[in-house]
């Protein structure tokens, strides 16, 4: 069993769930009642609001909210400085808001200063490019890039980009660059 790792500028608040071997680095806050696996990295500045669930094997990048409403799933990868929105219609002195959730499916990565709108899924394994702003759901292996952020490609579970274009590839091809079988059933 590995250590729960805080550094002493974090603020952990009561009634968090850390999973063995998480680490919450400098100046993260963490609020009360988030659930977050095992194996997890929360890197500079972070903020994980209240409530929020976060699987095991995540990584968070520095500069990152992680909003009430959005949930990632284990092994999901956030770079630097992106955003997560939870409410369609903010206003400052909204009272009557409602959070909009988002979920990010198992092995998915969402680049640097990616934009992820509330309400829009992102599918197992896929990927959403740098800079890019999220404003449809985003299926499994899809690989998505620009302003608004458009479908241009498949990815494998490894990452790489494994078909450009449209087109579903082939569900019994192999990957090029890690040898598996890239369409599996149990994504």
């Amino acid at each position: 069993m590995a250590e729960v790792f805080v550094h002493e500028t974090a603020i952990v608040e009561d009634g968090v769930s850390l999973g063995d071997g998480t680490r919450v680095w400098h100046h993260c806050q963490v609020r009360r009642g988030a659930v977050i696996g095992e194996q997890c990295s929360l890197g500079k500045n972070v903020f994980i609001d209240a409530g929020v669930h976060i699987g095991s094997r995540v990584k968070v990048q520095n500069n990152v909210s992680v909003y009430l409403g959005v949930t990632l799933h284990d092994d999901v990868f956030v770079g630097p400085s992106a955003v997560f929105t939870n409410d369609l219609f903010p206003r400052a002195y909204n009272a009557e808001w409602s959070v909009v959730s988002t979920v990010v499916g198992k092995g998915a990565s969402i680049g640097a200063n990616a934009t992820v709108i509330c309400g829009r899924d992102i599918g197992a394994y896929a990927m959403v490019g740098a800079g890019s702003v999220v404003t449809r759901a985003v299926g499994a292996h899809a690989l998505v890039v620009g302003n608004p952020a458009r479908h241009v490609g498949w990815v494998c579970r490894c990452g790489q980009i494994f078909a450009r274009g449209g087109d579903q590839p082939s569900h019994t091809a192999d990957c090029a660059v890690c040898g598996q079988q890239w369409w599996a059933a149990d994504d």
